[in-house]
């Protein structure tokens, strides 16, 4: 295969994250975005050794097990890639990317138990940040995701399905307000990624499942719009009313107006004021209540969370019992510390997010858990300095997995079962290979489809030291 070279071929499966994989005489191809048993068009990216990366160029024959999308984005909008497949399908090649990637590593059996679907499959987001710009260059103002396949346009998708109606209402109010605007001629466009000028950047919308409170964040830059008789403020103010207005299934408990003048595409806060309310909401998970801020991490499905967590406390709650000294790594708001606390004699999370870490010691204190102690820091760092040794240990990273000498640092400790709970199975496939050098082995495992019609899948282990192992047999 050469660059540039055109190949026609039929998927034969989707690797980890929608890596769709064409044979040819010539050897391998990668082509994002296709689906098993498509036959496809493509253009030769990059070739080298038999292997080579792809692209897209058309659906020349559909899967057979392939229906019409009921999402009038899909294809256009880069965020869902399996909405033209029945839920069931989907869940089968998560399940079979995830095994692959484990069988790549265990050598020794272990007990796989397939995926757990998420409770609901449409309308579950509980987070979205949407961008402002415009789908065509120099086209109407757009608010939503970026189109596939490109950094600078923007589609917008007030007809999204895998969040609910109040999120469809609040985007379409906001972009026809800004709209308005425009048409009053005043100066309030879009922050162009390149150039780094212009105003309105992104919109995030919060809503808990459980209790229905909404969290609103307008993030613009300091670039204020200008027009004689009217400021910043009174935009504000009237985006704020237009806002109250709308008939919603959920409350609006707080409208936050964020200020970011970096030049990265980050949502983040040089400053935040508050609009209206308060400047956080409330959620619920497993009989536990959690207070939730604008940056707050939290799995951003309420009810898939619920089955993340439950499937958690199942693998570990046996070696907890009786009373244990627990390290949640990567805690975030503390939610799983939280749901181990019951049944441990302390549970230590350490998270490098100080706004999480201050919400986790609140939340563990509105839930009358005072066996939680919550460490803000980066792992790597404070797990020197804590003086107590770990019973047990419960891991939840970030998508890149765990530095590599903190990894080290935790295999020292030389816990008898470890709780690996990742959001991207290639990361701890990664990890896993070290936790086998040091003696470790892979009990048993599960993929949970947190995130339906993306590529994105949660996969809990749970490890343990092959000496305790034996002596478990034994």
């Amino acid at each position: 295969m050469k660059k540039g070279q055109i190949i026609e071929g039929i998927i034969q499966r989707v690797d980890f994250p929608c890596k769709g994989i064409v044979e040819t005489g010539d050897g391998t191809c990668v082509v994002k975005n296709a689906l098993p048993g498509q036959k496809i068009k493509c253009v030769v990216n990059k070739a080298r050794r038999g292997k080579a990366e792809g692209r897209l160029l058309e659906v020349l024959e559909p899967s057979s097990v392939e229906i019409e999308s009921p999402c009038p984005h899909f294809g256009i909008c880069g965020s869902c890639v399996y909405l033209s497949l029945p839920y069931e399908e989907q869940l089968k090649i998560k399940e079979a990317q995830v095994k692959k990637l484990l069988d790549s590593v265990l050598c020794k059996p272990y007990c796989f138990e397939g995926i757990k679907p998420s409770p609901v499959c449409y309308g579950y987001r509980n987070k979205m940040e949407f961008t402002f710009g415009d789908e065509v260059k120099d086209g109407p103002l757009s608010l939503g995701m970026h189109k596939r396949g490109s950094f600078y346009d923007i589609v917008s998708v007030e007809s999204c399905l895998i969040v609910d109606e109040d999120y469809r209402k609040i985007l379409k109010c906001v972009r026809e307000y800004f709209t308005k605007l425009q048409a009053q001629e005043v100066d309030i466009t879009f922050y162009h990624r390149l150039r780094h000028t212009g105003y309105l950047r992104h919109l995030l919308v919060r809503k808990a499942a459980k209790t229905g409170e909404i969290l609103i964040a307008l993030v613009t830059t300091t670039q204020i719009p200008q027009k004689k008789g009217i400021s910043e403020e009174e935009i504000l103010e009237g985006l704020k009313q237009e806002l109250l207005n709308l008939p919603l299934d959920g409350k609006i408990v707080g409208i936050l107006h964020t200020k970011n003048d970096s030049l990265a595409d980050v949502v983040q806060s040089d400053e935040t004021d508050l609009l209206y309310g308060q400047d956080y909401f409330y959620e619920e998970l497993l009989g536990l209540k959690f207070k939730i801020s604008q940056f707050s991490f939290f799995q951003t499905n309420s009810l898939g969370a619920e089955v993340l967590y439950q499937t958690a406390r199942d693998y570990i709650m046996d070696f907890i019992k009786p009373a244990k000294i627990v390290f949640d790594l990567y805690s975030g708001t503390g939610t799983i510390a939280q749901l181990m606390a019951p049944v441990a004699k302390k549970v230590i999370g350490v998270e490098i997010v100080e706004e999480a870490v201050e919400a986790a010691r609140k939340n563990a204190e509105s839930n009358g858990l005072h066996n939680c102690e919550f460490i803000a820091g980066d792992v790597l760092k404070v797990i020197d300095e804590i003086e107590e040794k770990p019973d047990i240990i419960i891991l939840d990273p970030p998508r890149d997995g765990i530095h590599p000498k903190a990894l080290h640092k935790i295999i020292r400790y030389g816990v008898e079962h470890i709780l690996y709970i990742s959001c991207k199975p290639t990361s701890l496939v990664r990890d896993l290979e070290v936790f086998l050098e040091s003696g470790y082995q892979v009990e048993q495992a599960v993929a949970v489809d947190m995130f339906p019609w993306t590529s994105g899948v949660e996969t809990v282990a749970l490890l343990g030291r092959e000496k305790a192992v034996e002596e478990d047999k034994s």
